[in-house]
């Protein structure tokens, strides 16, 4: 087995698969698919990468979801549901886990847990979750995908504080959510900076109203972590270049943010003495 940026690959009997998290590695999966095949292998592709692009790949593999596929990108990660009610259109997700929850109440639990959006689940079922977490005493290091701040309560942060060893993560996303983003902040007071890890958008609203968000999180005390917005069927890992941003631009914002330069130096000093 092997796995490296976002494509897993792995050998059972006369049988090849390849999983792909993101949909600019599809060609790379057709290369692979194609020596593969060479060397007498069947081959099965599947993962949220092929969702959008089924067609290029049917012609040298058998495409579709894998189910294993996820423990197969990391050895250490979980999931126990799928699906998200949220509908964000930017997202992979409601498109190809539906809007409504599938509840995996027979997963294995493991370090890192991918769930959706952890607090919009039954209550029931998240105190199932973590109910099984303690009986296998497995510890919780990364709650990856994070929670989703129009579900996140103090009961949330209750339930889920004496099992998560990681971070709290969640996204401000857009402007509109900034009351939901600042209550779940104030929920969080108590943690520091380095375990509210924000994830923001940008390139999907104009510059100032992404940039804002940004300098909102690091004033309520948190850590931002910038995603430039890429098509869901992107062919290369290019981001969306609209309204008055430039491709630069969103290069500049998402360094000074990821690379914690923000702590030193403002955005507009930056963009003076940037090193690429």
């Amino acid at each position: 087995m092997s796995w490296s940026g976002g494509i897993a690959e792995w050998v059972e009997l006369d049988t090849a698969y390849i999983s792909i998290a993101f949909s600019w590695l599809v060609n790379d999966a057709y290369s692979r698919a194609i020596w593969l095949t060479a060397g007498g292998y069947k081959v099965k592709i599947g993962g949220p990468g092929t969702f959008l692009n089924a067609d290029l790949l049917k012609d040298i593999a058998e495409v579709g979801g894998q189910a294993n596929a996820l423990v197969h990108h990391n050895p250490n990660a979980t999931i126990a549901s799928r699906g998200c009610p949220m509908n964000c259109s930017f997202c992979i997700v409601p498109k190809m886990e539906g809007r409504h929850f599938t509840l995996l109440p027979d997963f294995t639990p493991r370090p890192i847990l991918c769930d959706n959006n952890l607090s919009a689940l039954p209550s029931d079922y998240q105190d199932f979750i973590i109910s099984k977490y303690k009986t296998a005493n497995v510890p919780l290091l990364d709650i990856n995908s994070g929670f989703e701040p129009h579900s996140f309560t103090e009961e949330t942060y209750k339930r889920w504080k004496g099992i998560n060893k990681g971070a709290w993560r969640f996204a401000f996303d857009e402007m509109k959510e900034e009351r939901a983003v600042k209550r779940t902040v104030e929920i969080l007071r108590e943690e520091p900076a380095s375990k509210k890890r924000v994830y923001v958008l940008i390139g999907n609203e104009p510059f100032e109203q992404c940039y804002e968000r940004v300098i909102k999180v690091i004033e309520w005390g948190c850590e931002p972590h910038v995603q430039p917005m890429i098509p869901l069927n992107a062919m290369t890992k290019s981001p969306v270049v609209q309204f008055d941003w430039t491709l630069q631009r969103l290069k500049d914002l998402a360094r000074w943010a990821n690379r914690w330069i923000w702590r030193s130096i403002k955005f507009d000093d930056y963009k003076k003495v940037r090193v690429v």
